[in-house]
């Protein structure tokens, strides 16, 4: 981009876009009402003010400006930033933050060139993916099925060791993007040979199904914390009942005891020392505690008159007392609580804990995927918990951070806790606890400084600390280059971008090329075609023509990407020359050498000889391809007449 690009607005999220539009080398400019001596705007054109004054946006140059990023935390800013945005620059890209979900989608369909962007709507996706898998770099969609990028660790005595690329690729259905030795650099798809054999602290990024990276993740092919457990209808309904009666406070326990024993002994009196049946002791039992009914006690012997006092005194007080502590416990559970328990999965459930915006949008995510999921929330009228019930999840009403609130949710057996509540010490506080609880246990922490995150999983050893606006920049980045690219991932300290390339009628780079020719001039790696993934080894055949219509899904660095996105045609600087031919080969060679040739061919000259001239990259790379199947050796030089 000679262009720059503009935020508005520079907040975490703002300043996240800002460090992958540096690694991309975009040209940035920044308006914000921030401090201007801030670190992180060293070497930034900035302009301080508010982004709806049109003077403002004018100086900071949005008539030639190639995008427009408005990541304000205030949805009204950012709309009427936008709309000002079109009115100066119609041809501009513009990407908004919004947070109002229903005008999420109108926005962008009606004001042209604009993607209306949610951070929770982009965020859950990863975090769910990083409950069910581990580390995730990044996730997009291809064909409606979720992808994720995530990078695997080869540790000492892994199952990986001495495994070939090709044989990892080809047995997980992945695509590899990246290798990394232990003391070496990054190495990409293009200078990658797939004979590679792994070994002890290499790191390979690849691109698969949720579940077919799940296995590499985890390090067990079927990995569930705590499992899941099948028994009969009987056997399940009674640890629910056990379970349920655990999770009761003690006060409730001791005093429902105490009772009960009462009931008991009483009811052994009146059998045994009064010679009546069971069922009339219990009766007269139940009489005497609940209404203090008279037994005739002047028929009866001295001691059970006595004892039949007795019991009067101790049933009235023992029945208040139960009567007050469990209608205490009734209103503070809201009664609800108590019977949700029984709608949570016995084991490999998914906990969410916070049902704010990113918190539901990973429920929602979870149950699409066909996980069960157990959610916490503090608020009993809490907007989304009603939604989240009729998904057939179970709602508990509590504080997270109460341990016995994380027991009734069965955490024990969960195969990750997911802490997304607004406050961000409260969601370290559950990570510790779940931690402290279950030291083998998966719980994804939502933080929102990255420094944080960092320090939480380096120092309190939560590995899946996360932040939310450094999950969410990439998007908002991607979004800048068109043809719906999905996300941008880091490998090494290069920017990749995932886009889904549509291929129009007469366009110069894509229609009825080949895909190989178009790899090799873009530098991209095909992730899939329309109904076509690419994953494994053999991918998509590279003979393979495009045609309009087409919808190919890519990863390439962003300076490519950006080529190809603006569609400026490869360099035609490159030649072959035949070296040498069989015998058997010179009608099929002099057949090519005619379609090649800018004057009418007769016969063949003697090698060596220009076969084609004016060749893309890709076009001399495919050309020698061809020729090569009738064994002719060719060099592919540069154009130099």
């Amino acid at each position: 981009m000679s262009q720059p690009v503009l935020i508005c607005g520079f907040g975490r999220v703002g300043a996240r876009i800002l460090d992958h539009l540096r690694a991309a080398g975009v040209p940035v400019h920044v308006i914000s009402q921030n401090d201007a001596n801030d670190e992180r705007l060293k070497d930034v054109a900035f302009f301080p003010g508010d982004c709806r004054r049109p003077e403002l946006l004018e100086r900071a140059g949005v008539k030639t400006a190639r995008g427009v990023v408005i990541v304000t935390s205030d949805d009204l800013v950012n709309v009427s930033t936008a709309l000002l945005v079109r009115q100066l620059n119609p041809d501009a890209r513009i990407v908004v933050r919004m947070f109002n979900q229903n005008l999420l989608p109108r926005l962008g369909a009606a004001v042209k060139n604009t993607i209306a962007l949610s951070v929770s709507a982009l965020t859950a996706p990863l975090i769910a993916l990083t409950a069910l898998t581990g580390d995730t770099l990044g996730a997009f969609k291809l064909d409606d099925q979720p992808q994720q990028v995530a990078e695997i660790d080869v540790a000492d005595g892994s199952a990986l060791l001495g495994t070939r690329l090709n044989d990892l690729a080809r047995r997980y259905k992945l695509l590899i993007l990246s290798h990394t030795t232990r003391d070496g650099s990054p190495r990409l798809w293009a200078t990658l040979p797939g004979n590679t054999v792994l070994s002890v602290g290499d790191r390979v990024v690849a691109c698969g199904r949720p579940e077919d990276l799940a296995p590499l993740l985890t390090g067990e092919a079927n990995e569930l914390i705590g499992g899941l457990r099948w028994a009969g209808w009987f056997r399940r309904q009674f640890r629910t009942v056990v379970r349920t009666l655990g999770a009761i406070d003690r006060s409730v326990q001791f005093t429902s005891l105490g009772l009960l024993l009462t009931l008991f002994i009483s009811t052994l009196v009146f059998r045994f020392g009064m010679n009546t049946g069971w069922a009339d002791g219990l009766y007269q039992t139940v009489s005497i505690v609940a209404t203090g009914g008279d037994l005739h006690a002047e028929k009866q012997e001295p001691w059970a008159k006595v004892f039949v006092s007795g019991l009067k005194i101790a049933g009235a007080a023992l029945l208040a007392i139960f009567t007050a502590i469990f209608t205490q416990y009734f209103i503070r559970a809201k009664l609800g609580g108590a019977f949700e328990a029984r709608r949570v999965p016995d084991g490999g459930h998914i906990i969410v804990c916070g049902l704010g915006n990113v918190g539901f949008r990973c429920v929602e995510e979870l149950v699409r995927l066909g996980h069960k999921v157990a959610a916490i929330e503090t608020v009993n009228d809490n907007p989304f918990a009603e939604t989240v019930r009729r998904l057939g999840s179970a709602v508990i009403i509590g504080d997270a951070t109460v341990p016995a609130v994380l027991q009734l949710a069965r955490v024990g057996t969960a195969r990750a806790v997911i802490a997304a509540t607004e406050s961000e010490l409260k969601n370290l506080e559950i990570g510790l606890l779940v931690r402290e609880a279950n030291p083998n246990q998966r719980v994804v922490v939502r933080l929102t400084e990255p420094t944080f995150a960092a320090a939480a999983r380096e120092a309190a050893g939560i590995q899946h600390a996360v932040s939310v606006p450094a999950l969410a920049a990439p998007a908002f980045a991607a979004a800048l280059y068109g043809d719906r690219v999905q996300t941008i991932v880091t490998v090494g300290g290069r920017a990749l971008g995932i886009v889904e390339l549509t291929v129009q009628p007469n366009d110069p780079c894509l229609h009825e090329q080949s895909l190989m020719a178009t790899m090799i001039d873009y530098g991209f790696l095909p992730i899939g075609l329309a109904g076509k993934p690419s994953f494994a080894v053999e991918g998509l055949p590279k003979s393979l023509r495009l045609k309009a219509g087409d919808k190919l899904t890519v990863v390439a660095e962003l300076a490519d990407l950006e080529r190809l996105v603006r569609r400026e045609p490869a360099p035609a600087d490159r030649r072959v020359v035949v070296q040498s031919y069989p015998l058997s080969a010179r009608e099929p060679l002099l057949a090519i050498a005619r379609t090649c040739a800018a004057e009418p061919l007769e016969q063949l000259p003697p090698a060596p000889f220009v076969l084609a001239r004016g060749l893309t990259r890709g076009a001399a790379a495919e050309l020698a391809a061809l020729v090569a199947r009738e064994k002719v050796e060719t060099d592919e030089v540069p154009d130099q007449d």
